[in-house]
């Protein structure tokens, strides 16, 4: 079975999960799952970019924390890492989500 490295919540960087969210490409990723839609494929995006850029902007917010992504099949699925960040930088995601709308 594939599967993805995702970084273990202690060793989150603040500046790192910012960086991510700094792009408004990955602002609507984050978005979508923060409205309740779990385990949704990459394709399930309706993004301004084309498919490798997408794949980019996934792997960022992956990396720094924000989401994590398993296969189911031959998909990608993501889901938001609202409550690991929540513990590790509190009100944080909030915050920002409340900024951006």
């Amino acid at each position: 079975m594939r599967t993805l490295e995702h970084p273990e919540p202690g060793v989150l960087r603040l500046e790192t999960v910012l960086a991510a969210l700094a792009d408004p490409v990955r602002l609507v990723i984050v978005r979508q799952l923060a409205n309740g839609c779990e385990d949704q494929a990459c394709i399930a995006f309706e993004l301004p970019v084309t498919k490798s850029t997408s794949t980019h902007h996934f792997r960022v917010l992956r990396e720094a924390g924000v989401i994590t992504q398993h296969y189911r099949g031959t998909a990608i699925l993501n889901n938001l890492r609202d409550k690991t960040l929540n513990e590790r930088f509190p009100g944080l995601l909030d915050a920002i989500l409340r900024a951006d709308a």
